[in-house]
């Protein structure tokens, strides 16, 4: 994950909740990928150094276990840079100009200055960063396998011109539901819609409260469509499906109104965010734990990136 912020409901469904259960099947490394947010925010630095301490509290605080898999810092294990070089001096510029999500980035970002070699270059060094410890799957959303199918073509090109060094990694498809934020459209700290994993009970309830939902339902006798309903978007991933056919069935006939049922999204949504919450607050008390477990975890990774990089070295014949 790249350190832009606090992490919000969005990343607790789409990846953390797959991540810890993850942890039991797989040697998982996690990376805190702050190469990455220069690529795009190389004009806005200032809050990198927080924006990692904050999402390493997050992490544990949703179950990462330090015990369990290795967390790390990009920046702290610098053969992610090296390989990416390495790998930057075959790749053909083709290849990433087809990449879909860089054409779409490119289009809704306009604000923004992207045309530089370093936005380009974002799934080299993502495939570094997955090569480095020579990854064998990786956990994505559909959007990003066509940065892993290009990862194990950079892997490929690596084998065929040098020699055998690196697996050819294999997504593994993560349920990832697609979360409205609080008016709506997709959660994102960039709408200013989100509900963060920080956050605590009441804060949690006056944003849910003035949720927007099913616009024609203008009075609380009129009936409602929970399909056009942001709220009903929430209960599709919280609520139970009993739960969820009492809110639809209510809606519908104007059983019950928009305030019951956001009563009832706040019953499932609360038990789920307030633990991460009180977690949260533990951990802040002693950031500086925090962190040592990142350096920690990033001197073990580097053990591994290291190892791998002796074996790329020699088949290119840079080992003197």
């Amino acid at each position: 994950m790249r350190p832009t912020g606090r992490l919000h409901l969005g990343h607790l469904v789409g990846a953390l909740d797959n991540w810890v259960a993850m942890q039991d099947e797989y040697e998982c490394i996690f990376g805190i990928v702050d190469w990455h947010a220069l690529t795009s925010e190389y004009q806005n630095v200032e809050g990198i150094s927080d924006n990692i301490t904050d999402i390493a509290i997050d992490w544990i605080a949703a179950g990462l276990d330090p015990e369990k898999s290795t967390l790390m810092l990009q920046s702290m294990v610098p053969e992610h840079a090296e390989l990416h070089l390495l790998f930057s001096m075959f790749v053909p510029i083709p290849w990433l100009e087809r990449v879909p999500t860089y054409k779409e980035q490119i289009i809704q970002l306009k604000e923004k200055d992207l045309s530089t070699y370093g936005f380009l270059g974002y799934p080299v060094l993502q495939s570094a960063d997955i090569l480095v410890y020579r990854g064998e799957v990786v956990p994505v959303g559909e959007d990003q396998v066509s940065h892993i199918e290009l990862c194990r073509e950079i892997a490929r090109r690596f084998n065929n011109l040098y020699a055998p060094v690196f697996p050819e990694p294999q997504p593994k498809l993560t349920k990832a539901a697609r979360l409205p934020g609080t008016d709506g459209r997709k959660m994102s700290k960039s709408y200013g819609n989100e509900i963060q994993l920080s956050e605590d009970p009441n804060s949690i309830r006056t944003k849910i409260m003035p949720m927007v939902t099913d616009p024609a339902r203008v009075r609380r006798t009129d009936p409602g469509n929970p399909d056009v309903c942001p709220v009903f978007d929430l209960h599709r991933v919280f609520t139970p499906q009993e739960g969820r056919d009492w809110v639809m069935e209510g809606c519908k006939t104007a059983g019950i109104g928009c305030v019951d049922c956001k009563k009832r999204l706040l019953e499932e949504l609360v038990p789920i965010v307030e633990p991460l919450h009180e977690k949260r607050v533990e951990l802040e008390r002693n950031p500086s734990r925090v962190r040592e477990t990142l350096v920690e975890g990033s001197r073990k990774a580097r053990e591994v990136a290291a190892a791998t990089m002796d074996s790329a070295r020699q088949a290119m014949r840079l080992k003197y």
